[in-house]
């Protein structure tokens, strides 16, 4: 019987706090100090806030009735997160002195291309759209429309901290793609689950039903 493969430990994380962030700084992988406010640093901050969001969007998927569609949006959400995750580890690597091949995980255009299939595999099953959609609903839809908010953040700074610094040839790709995939998403959760889609009424009159006396 063959033994099980080992896993390629990238961190190792020991005792959380080192008291060496009390000035203002912190540390890429390999060494190099820089400030936290960084651009950087603000691009991995914001990958991290996008993975948390993902997280509780799984988190109310999972509450929903179990079916194969629910499932297998789930193991999409959690490739995302892993590749999050990637895309901040990346981030963290100093430019001027980049790990070895295979030390860092990385963005590629496999990952990019495994968007777009997943992003036109879910959108042939919806109708097109006459107008912006509404966010909200539930609070799968809400969160999804959260995290393509955050995603178009993330986006921005990248394209500001590449403007400053080197950043890996498909992060900026990658990040675009998912900001589509979660609006995607947003409305492939409204239409395949039995939800309403609300949509922007442009122009709208005044709402003179709100009084509750």
């Amino acid at each position: 019987m063959d033994k099980p493969t080992k896993k390629k430990t990238i961190v190792r994380i020991g005792k959380v706090y080192t008291k060496k962030g009390d000035k203002g700084e912190t540390s890429l992988v390999g060494g190099i100090r820089i400030p936290k406010d960084h651009p950087r640093m603000e691009a991995i901050g914001t990958v991290d806030e996008l993975d948390s969001l993902v997280g509780l969007v799984r988190t109310f998927n999972s509450q929903k009735p179990a079916s194969e569609r629910r499932d297998k949006f789930d193991g999409i959400l959690q490739t995302i997160q892993q590749w999050l995750f990637d895309l901040g580890h990346e981030l963290a690597c100093d430019p001027k002195n980049p790990p070895k091949k295979g030390q860092v995980a990385e963005m590629t255009e496999e990952k990019v291309q495994w968007l777009e299939e997943v992003l036109d595999a879910m959108n042939e099953e919806l109708e097109p759209l006459d107008s912006f959609v509404l966010p909200g609903g539930t609070p799968v839809n809400a969160f999804l429309h959260q995290c393509r908010t955050v995603c178009r953040r993330a986006e921005r700074v990248l394209v500001g901290l590449s403007r400053q610094e080197e950043v890996g040839p498909q992060a900026i790709a990658f990040i675009n793609r998912l900001s589509d995939c979660f609006f995607i998403f947003s409305r492939w959760v409204s239409c395949t689950m039995g939800e309403e889609e609300v949509l922007w009424d442009p122009g709208s009159s005044v709402n003179k039903d709100w009084k509750w006396k």
